[in-house]
C-alpha cells in the first residue's frame, strides 16, 4: 500500500486495464485499414511474407510489414520467423474477412469516423447543443451506413422481419411500408427486391444519406420498383395516406423528438397495423447493464453519435434518449404513444431485440 493510502496492486492492476484500453483502440484503427485496403483478405488466402502480401494487395511493403508487426503483436495474425511468412488464423477469418456480419471490419471504420468528430462532441460537454449528421456524414462518405450492410443483408428478411408472427405473410401479400430513418436505404432496397407485391417508402432527413440510397436503388439488378425515398423529418410523418406497416432499425433513440415521432408512427398506422422496432437490448438502468458485454460499447457509440446527433438543433429537451434508452423506457414511450400491445422478441444480434406494437383502431 502506498503511503497516501492507495492499493498498489490495484493501482497496477488498472494500469494494465488501461494499457489493454490503449492497445485496443490503436489496434481499432489498424483493423479499419486492414478492412479498407483488403489485406485481411489477402493474408486469408494463405501464408506469405510480407513482400507478397503486398503484392497481392498492390500495396507499399514498408507500410505492410509494420501493419503486420502490430497485428502479430497484438495476436491477430501469426507469424513464422524461420518462413517469414504471416497467417491468418483460420478461427479468426470469419470475424475478418468476407461480407457476413461478424466482419468487425465496417464496426471499425464506423468507430474511426466517430473519432473524427470527436473535437464536436467534447465542444457539445461545454456548449450543450449537438452535432449535425451531415457532419458525421462528411467524414464517413461513401461508407456511410456500411456497418448495417452485412446485418441486413445477413438477418433482415429472415431474422428481424421473421421474427413477427404473421408479418412475413403479410409483406408477400402485399402492404404499404414506411421505413422511417432508412439512412442510405440498403434495408427498403433489400425489402423491396424480396416483396415485389408490396409498396416501399423509406424516410430520412438526411439528403447525403439518400443520395446513396437512390444511388443503390437505381445501380440494383434488377432496379426495385416498389420503393421511393423522401426527405423528411420524421416528426412531420403525416397520417395519410397510412402504411400497413412501419418499421425502424436502431433509429427512434437518434430522433430529436422521439415521443412525438412515436406518436406520428401510431397515428400513420392502419387500424391493425404493425410497427416494428429493432433497438438496443439494454435495460433503462445502468446498474442492470453491468455484466452486458455489448454495454460499455454501447454506451460510447451512444455518447459519439446518437446523443449528439439527437440534440444537433441546440434543444436540450425531449432529444438525448441515447442508445441504451432501453427496454423499459422503450414500452413506456411506446404505450404512451398510444400503442396497447407492445411486446418483445429476440433478435439474431443479441445486443438489439424486437418491439413489436399493433394498432388496436
Amino acid at each position: 500500500m502506498h503511503p497516501d493510502g492507495t492499493d498498489s496492486a490495484g493501482t497496477e492492476a488498472f494500469g494494465g486495464r488501461l494499457l489493454e484500453l490503449l492497445t485496443g483502440h490503436a489496434l481499432t484503427m489498424l483493423i479499419s485499414i486492414g478492412y479498407r485496403t483488403g489485406l485481411f483478405e489477402a493474408t486469408a488466402l494463405g501464408p506469405a511474407t510480407s513482400v507478397e502480401l503486398a503484392a497481392r494487395a498492390g500495396l507499399d511493403e514498408r507500410y505492410v510489414r509494420e501493419w503486420l508487426a502490430a497485428m502479430v503483436a497484438g495476436r491477430i495474425i501469426t507469424y513464422h520467423p524461420d518462413a517469414g511468412w504471416y497467417a491468418l488464423p483460420a478461427e479468426h477469418a470469419p470475424l475478418l474477412t468476407g461480407t457476413r456480419a461478424s466482419n468487425i471490419g465496417p464496426a471499425a471504420g464506423t468507430l474511426r469516423t466517430l473519432a473524427a468528430v470527436l473535437p464536436s462532441v467534447e465542444r457539445c460537454f461545454a456548449e450543450g447543443g449537438g452535432v449535425e449528421f451531415a457532419e458525421f456524414a462528411s467524414v464517413a462518405g461513401a461508407d456511410l451506413g456500411a456497418q448495417w450492410r452485412p446485418i441486413y443483408d445477413e438477418h433482415l428478411v429472415d431474422g428481424f422481419l421473421g421474427a413477427v408472427p404473421g408479418l412475413l405473410d403479410r409483406l408477400r401479400t402485399g402492404a404499404r411500408v414506411l421505413d422511417l430513418g432508412c439512412g442510405t436505404g440498403h434495408a427498403v432496397n433489400l425489402m423491396a427486391r424480396a416483396f415485389p407485391a408490396s409498396q416501399f417508402v423509406g424516410l430520412d432527413n438526411s439528403a447525403d444519406a439518400l443520395r446513396l440510397a437512390e444511388e443503390e436503388r437505381t445501380g440494383s439488378m434488377p432496379e426495385p420498383e416498389n420503393v421511393e425515398f423522401q426527405l423528411t423529418d420524421a416528426a412531420e410523418l403525416p397520417a395519410h395516406p397510412p402504411y400497413d406497416v412501419i418499421t425502424a432499425f436502431d433509429a427512434v433513440h437518434d430522433q430529436r423528438s422521439p415521443g412525438l415521432v412515436l406518436r406520428r408512427i401510431h397515428d400513420a398506422l392502419v387500424p391493425g397495423g404493425v410497427f416494428v422496432m429493432v433497438d438496443g437490448n439494454f435495460s433503462s438502468r445502468l446498474e442492470r447493464n453491468l455484466d452486458n458485454p455489448h454495454a460499455a460499447l454501447s454506451y460510447a457509440v451512444s455518447l459519439l453519435f446518437c446523443l449528439p446527433t439527437s440534440r444537433a438543433d441546440g434543444a436540450d429537451g425531449a432529444g438525448g434518449l441515447g442508445a441504451v434508452w432501453g427496454r423499459e423506457l422503450a414500452t413506456e414511450m411506446l404505450t404512451a404513444a398510444g400503442f396497447l400491445d407492445v411486446r418483445t422478441y429476440p433478435s439474431p444480434r443479441p445486443q438489439s431485440c424486437i418491439f413489436v406494437c399493433t394498432h388496436a383502431g
